[in-house]
């Protein structure tokens, strides 16, 4: 074998390692330590070594598989029919070619499909036997997964007994545990009261919740369930398309998501992905994409399978809204109200659609709860308008000169004492109006659009006004002049003219 070779097959063998290594965390543990786009970015590289090089394929590689076999607390069970994952499309041009190819395998002009909402939860297999429910299973590798029935009886969402006069005889519903961002909150409260483990996220808390021991624990977490497909169906009439077989699904009890959507051709699943993306964060829980799937069922048996996933379906990714950086310092903030926050300056990183360089710390208990430290890989996480945050550190890849990071006691703008409210969580500054921050943080304030709107009395020049000791107090804004104005940077007299009309205003 040629020293190319040797390498391409050690690239392969150590990402195939690495994926399985995180593929445990993942699905067993539930700790996970790298972001799903970062997890993706490994899965990719490596299914593009093997299409180049199908010959220096592992003969199991991850690439075959879908998940992690069970742990060791549940009862391993057999998926009839396997529970396979699906592929991704990261980008427009990845789901033209998926139609592209559906429509030559075909021979087909035009497909419909149905799209939903890629709901970011934990897969189950849920067993009806003459409409009683008798046994609900994880994922797991998509061929054995972990009986979780006790668990899975105590969500609300999931029926114990399916409606109709005559129930199927055998009917096996999948679908996705999840943890509506709301819940996934008053978890947290509540661990936090009780000193328990807080989730990094609600995907977490859910497949943490689900797998449980102790079943009490699990019926205590404000787990919900959606059906989005079936297994087995003995005595469950499918009715042609997916979209009939969802409602199908409704008629016997089952939620299912009603974002969903038929439409013709790949240009309407693009529109509907791009609508869904606009108004995610409006949602009550977690979607990391849209699922497409060609809606006529004789169709998806014609198509059939991959190794590991339907040739008829695919997965059109968001953009990921967490993302892995590098912490490079830590600096605190002073606020008009002399709060003091803690941000961590980060290596640049394209996340939730901006690029990031900042992200707060929220206060000194959350460093302590992270162990924030310089240099530290990070998984920063962005959504919608919210501002950027660190949610955790990934602490294997920690350097080994690292130090804990030690919250200043002094104000770094004036040097006056930092205090802590009665509950000990909030630090500020006790400089008061002798702290320069301070004063300039209120001027601000009363200068923006949430108080009195003074268009033309930004940031930028707020700031250079109060360095220059031109205003001291919000009072000395109504103090101002032409000639003052001018003598600034970047002030001309059209836009002094323009500021002290506004004032006046």
């Amino acid at each position: 074998m040629s020293n190319a070779r040797d390498e391409i097959r050690r690239e392969m063998t150590a990402l195939a390692a690495e994926i399985e290594r995180h593929n445990h965390l993942y699905y067993v543990k539930d700790e996970p330590v790298v972001p799903d786009a970062e997890y993706d970015r490994l899965l990719r590289r490596l299914q593009e070594l093997e299409s180049a090089h199908p010959d220096l394929a592992l003969d199991d590689s991850p690439t075959r598989r879908v998940g992690a076999r069970a742990d060791e607390g549940f009862r391993e069970v057999e998926h009839e029919i396997p529970m396979l994952s699906l592929a991704n499309a990261f980008g427009d041009d990845e789901v033209r070619e998926f139609d592209e190819r559906i429509r030559r395998r075909l021979e087909i002009d035009g497909i419909e499909y149905v799209a939903e909402p890629k709901l970011d939860g934990l897969a189950i297999s849920l067993l009806y036997v003459q409409g009683r429910l008798e046994r609900g299973a994880t994922r797991g590798d998509g061929r054995s997964g972990e009986d979780v029935t006790a668990n899975v009886r105590a969500i609300r969402s999931i029926p114990l007994r399916l409606r109709g006069k005559k129930p199927p005889r055998r009917l096996e519903v999948r679908g996705e545990v999840l943890m509506s961002k709301d819940g996934f909150a008053r978890l947290n409260r509540r661990q936090d009261e009780t000193g328990g483990k807080r989730y990094a996220n609600p995907r977490n808390a859910a497949a943490g919740s689900l797998r449980q021991l102790d079943p009490a624990i699990s019926a205590a977490r404000p787990l919900e369930f959606y059906a989005y497909g079936v297994g087995v169906h003995d005595g469950f009439e499918l009715t042609g398309t997916h979209a009939g077989l969802l409602e199908s699904l409704g008629e016997v009890g089952m939620r299912t998501n009603p974002l969903r959507r038929v439409v013709d051709g790949v240009e309407g699943l693009l529109a509907f992905w791009r609508e869904l993306l606009d108004t995610r964060d409006s949602l009550s829980y977690e979607i990391d994409g849209v699922v497409y799937k060609v809606n006529d069922l004789r169709l998806q048996e014609r198509l059939g399978f991959v190794s590991r996933a339907p040739r008829w379906a695919i997965a059109h990714k968001f953009p990921a809204q967490e993302e892995l950086t590098t912490v490079v310092a830590i600096d605190v903030q002073v606020g008009r109200t002399g709060a003091v926050t803690p941000v961590a300056r980060l290596e640049p990183v394209f996340v939730g659609g901006v690029t990031v360089s900042n992200a707060t710390l929220h206060n000194h208990e959350e460093i302590a709860r992270l162990d924030v430290r310089i240099g530290d890989t990070v998984i920063v996480r962005r959504a919608g308008d919210v501002i950027p945050e660190v949610v955790s550190v990934v602490t294997e890849r920690r350097p080994r000169s690292s130090e804990p990071y030690v919250f200043p006691t002094a104000c770094p703008v004036c040097g006056a004492d930092i205090v802590y409210d009665e509950g000990g969580v909030i630090a500020r500054c006790s400089g008061g109006l002798f702290c320069q921050a301070q004063v300039r943080e209120s001027i601000k304030h009363f200068a923006s659009r949430r108080a009195m709107d003074i268009e033309g009395l930004g940031s930028k020049l707020v700031e250079q006004m109060v360095d220059a000791g031109v205003i001291r107090t919000v009072a000395d804004i109504y103090a101002l002049d032409k000639d003052t104005l001018v003598a600034l940077e970047r002030v001309g007299e059209k836009s002094a003219d323009n500021l002290l009309g506004a004032i006046d205003a």
